[in-house]
């Protein structure tokens, strides 16, 4: 029996070679390179030219007539905002998101609520019995939703199955980790098999029409596990986030076909489920009756949907010669340096010899540079032991020049703060008002300190 030839492929970019190496040599990624069995190839295969023999594709010019993709609602609000308005037929959908997060929870929610709605639903489970699924069921309200319900990870048994019956409207896998092809030799969860399964499961969602959800793992990292080019193969992919200390969960959209990115769904755990939240700022403000030192409200903004985080701040002066800690929570620790050291080279404050506490109220990440002014607002505020003026929200982006930019969307943001009751707003030169709010000009971070702190 002729000795079967292994390669090597690597899970982030793709890349084939021939020999184990401990770094990828196209992408430069550590230990990503897994062993697989090369597919078997033909003479006929090898002398054969692509350029004849083919079938004629046919051309279309580009502004060729085009029809939108209608769209299934899931009955779950949020979960349609981060799909960009619902589930298109024949489209494939990746979840992952931590253990325990939700993630079963939402999408037998999501199946329930459609099959209830008189669509035709399947959900098959690789890693639970049926019985366990239908326990879930029960406790979320569910049961006697009209959901085909199945436990299988042999994708052929899977197939064949859903091709005898009617077209499904929906079909969820939980997880494609735990698919396995009986086309290719090894274990379930490992990288060709991962591919392979959601190659033949996609395909079959292009052919019938149904719309496909699969469930991901997730590693250490937060990444989804397996071979990176599984989130090329599909046409949306969405996290789950949200820590175990807290109610809220993120349901947010890195990529989308027919939407845009980094739309997010939230949602809350309770004790039947998850439930929607029509308004996140509800989450991460802290209701207080007067204001604090170090606590500024930044209108940051999530896809489209602008919400209202608290970011606190604390500064501890050291005794000198000891070297200060900075701590962050939710933001970016290299752009918490860089806010410390315009204030401390444009404005004047001796910061380098206080340690300095940054915190996003709620658990929620702040990732863009709008919020620059906002921390050094609640810097500012810490420092002095002056709290920002009740009723105000801060936004701007910093410059090492100590110049505060216009940061994108301001009338979005603005216009949401002042529908929650905010009355006045500490923003760059040239921002307009928006409902009634008051935006104070502030140029520059000398102004900022001039204004929050006293004499």
């Amino acid at each position: 029996m002729a000795r079967t030839q292994l390669r090597h492929v690597c899970t982030a970019c793709g890349s084939v070679s021939a020999k184990w190496a401990g770094q990828c040599p196209e992408c430069g990624e550590w230990n990503t390179l897994q062993q697989e069995p090369v597919p078997a190839a033909t003479p006929f295969a090898r002398r054969h030219d692509l350029k004849a023999g083919g079938r004629a594709i046919a051309l279309a010019p580009l502004d060729s007539a085009v029809a939108l993709p209608q769209r299934t609602p899931t009955g779950i609000a949020e979960f349609d905002r981060a799909l960009g308005g619902g589930l298109v037929p024949g489209s494939a959908i990746l979840i992952g998101g931590d253990p325990g997060i939700g993630k079963s929870t939402l999408l037998l929610q999501a199946a329930g609520r459609m099959a209830r709605a008189g669509l035709a639903v399947a959900y098959v489970s690789g890693e639970e019995a049926a019985d366990q699924v239908r326990l879930r069921a029960r406790r979320l309200g569910l049961a006697d939703a009209p959901v085909a319900l199945a436990a299988a990870t042999s994708v052929r048994d899977i197939l064949t199955t859903l091709g005898q019956g009617p077209r499904r409207d929906l079909l969820v896998v939980d997880s494609i980790q735990t698919m396995h092809s009986d086309q290719l030799e090894g274990a379930p969860g490992t990288v060709s098999q991962v591919r392979a399964s959601a190659l033949e499961l996609i395909a079959f969602a292009k052919e019938s029409g149904t719309a496909l959800v699969l469930v991901g793992h997730v590693t250490k990292d937060g990444q989804i596990a397996g071979p990176r080019v599984l989130e090329h193969m599909v046409d949306a992919v969405l996290y789950f986030e949200g820590e175990r200390g807290h109610q809220y969960r993120l349901l947010r959209a890195v990529k989308n076909r027919f939407g845009g990115t980094n739309e997010i769904g939230v949602f809350a755990m309770a004790a039947d489920g998850l439930e929607e939240v029509p308004n996140p700022s509800s989450l991460f403000l802290t209701e207080r009756e007067r204001p604090v030192p170090g606590a500024v409200v930044f209108p940051a903004l999530e896809g489209t949907r602008p919400v209202l985080v608290e970011i606190q701040a604390l500064a501890v002066r050291m005794p000198s010669g000891a070297t200060p800690r900075r701590a962050v929570v939710g933001w970016d620790a290299g752009r918490l340096a860089m806010v410390l050291a315009v204030l401390e080279a444009r404005a004047g404050l001796a910061l380098s010899g206080h340690e300095v506490y940054l915190n996003v109220a709620g658990g929620l990440r702040v990732t863009e540079p709008a919020a620059d002014l906002a921390v050094a607002a609640a810097l500012v505020s810490a420092l002095s032991d002056a709290p920002v003026p009740a009723g105000t929200v801060v936004l701007g982006e910093l410059a090492l020049s100590g110049e505060v930019r216009r940061v994108a969307h301001a009338d979005l943001r603005l216009k949401e703060a002042a529908k929650l009751g905010f009355s006045a707003a500490l923003a760059p030169p040239g921002t307009r008002g928006v409902g009634g709010l008051e935006v104070q000009a502030c140029a520059s971070v000398a102004a900022l300190v001039a204004r929050l702190m006293p004499r």
